[in-house]
């Protein structure tokens, strides 16, 4: 079963709330505008790309 990091609000105010979700050796960001971040090894890196995703906003 895949483990998730649950919903985390990208910025106070905005609808946009991003989770991770590992998909067998990788971990993928994702938000709920429809945006999806590559598939990474790292949970972290999963994370950060979740971050700079925030930024761009």
């Amino acid at each position: 079963m895949a483990q998730q990091d649950g919903p985390e609000r990208v910025r106070q105010g905005q609808d946009h709330l991003t989770s991770t979700t590992e998909q067998g050796r990788f971990c993928v960001a994702r938000c709920t505008c429809g945006w999806r971040g590559p598939a990474r090894r790292a949970r972290s890196q999963a994370r950060a790309d979740a971050e700079g995703h925030a930024a761009e906003l």
